[in-house]
């Protein structure tokens, strides 16, 4: 069902109920393919939905105007959960009709296309008249794929904003002023799940925006709800979490073999706690990595545990530490612990990790062969006050 987003400014995307995980991210409550229909003398459709979804798209500009009778397509990401249905929608309303994108898009869109599309590449900063409306375009590199761009409507003072400000959310609820603050931890989770390696471009890229005086009423994304209440309230969150600004928080996330590992963890969190701090422990297997790396985004300190398995890490800690590697976090302190039977690896190996994400480590890492005793717990108590200490700064 469209929704009109602006004077003759249509939301035609798709809702997709039943998507529950994207690209390792779970996506418990689904998520929506946004793509906007512009209602001018030149009719214009910016970005389409993923393979399978086409149908549905058509259904909702069929709802609005003859689908032949678009002009034009902008393309802001190539990504194929936004181009997965060009070639099909492009079929429908004519191909040889032109699909703008970056220079980067043009060269990605090619690659997956092979000719099968009317592709033009614009300028950083060229305009385009619609007729009543004037779009520009400003490429976002990085934020998240090379071919990323943003797409502003200079009259409406609204922004398509691609994969930015978005967040894997399914629901009827299309705007912040109806959803309300429900959605900004779906927006949390988006932001630490694939943005939080590129902070230090979106710092930069918010630094131009505001140099530019662009003003915006309106944020489009192409996942989740529609900001037009206020926009200002997830460009303000998008800045205090690039900033990367911990709070007082630790996070102890481990997993094991035979309760070990779990004891001391256990053991572990209860003495942070009772030092005043905030401490939340999390078991890898009841709790999805992307999750977790939500919790991360915010904690100031990470205490990982594993058992150690075939003289290494066990396998859930590897892969959450390899996942935690890719998005680069900043401004934590790290430890390690776990218990082990005849080699103890593992400790070592977390401290490894946690050192090449540059984490301020608290050391030595705790080890403690098989089940912990009366000495061990007491070993854990005084892990836990170690970092404790190091959190608030003493």
């Amino acid at each position: 069902m469209p929704v009109e987003v602006a004077n003759n400014i249509y939301n035609v995307g798709v809702i997709d109920w039943n998507i529950r995980d994207f690209h390792g991210y779970s996506t418990d409550l689904g998520s929506t393919y946004n793509a906007f229909l512009i209602m001018d003398e030149k009719i214009t459709l910016v970005d389409t939905v993923k393979h399978g979804f086409e149908d549905q798209l058509l259904r909702n500009i069929s709802a609005i105007v003859d689908p032949k009778k678009i002009d034009r397509v902008i393309s802001n990401h190539t990504e194929m959960d936004h181009s997965g249905g060009l070639p099909r929608i492009m079929h429908y309303i004519g191909e040889t009709k032109p699909v703008y994108c970056s220079k980067m898009g043009f060269k990605n869109l090619s690659l997956h296309y092979a000719g099968k599309l009317n592709l033009q590449a614009v300028e950083n900063g060229q305009e385009m008249s619609l007729g009543s409306r004037t779009l520009s375009f400003l490429e976002t590199r990085m934020l998240h794929w090379p071919d990323s761009m943003f797409t502003y409507c200079k009259e409406d003072e609204l922004l398509f904003s691609s994969d930015a400000f978005g967040q894997h959310y399914a629901g009827y609820e299309m705007f912040d002023d109806v959803v309300g603050d429900a959605i900004m931890p779906y927006a949390k989770k988006y932001f630490a799940n694939i943005l939080l390696l590129y902070a230090p471009l979106i710092l930069k890229l918010v630094e131009q925006v505001t140099q530019m005086g662009l003003k915006i009423k309106t944020i489009c994304p192409d996942h989740g709800i529609i900001w037009r209440k206020d926009p200002s309230k997830i460009i303000r969150a998008y800045v205090d979490w690039s900033n990367q600004i911990p709070l007082n928080k630790a996070l102890v996330i481990y997993d094991t073999m035979w309760h070990s590992t779990e004891h001391m963890a256990e053991t572990i969190s209860d003495a942070i706690a009772a030092k005043g701090v905030d401490v939340k422990p999390i078991h890898i297997r009841s709790t999805h990595r992307s999750d977790i790396m939500t919790q991360v985004l915010d904690a100031k300190a990470i205490v990982i545990g594993s058992p150690t398995l075939n003289n290494g890490l066990y396998p859930t800690v590897s892969d959450l530490l390899t996942y935690m590697k890719g998005l680069k976090p900043k401004n934590k302190i790290g430890a390690a612990f776990g218990s082990y039977g005849w080699s103890g690896e593992a400790v070592k190996l977390i401290q490894q990790e946690l050192a090449a994400m540059n984490f301020s480590l608290i050391e030595p890492g705790l080890r403690i062969q098989y089940v912990p005793d009366k000495t061990g717990m007491a070993a854990c108590v005084e892990f836990a006050e170690k970092i404790a200490a190091a959190i608030q700064g003493k």
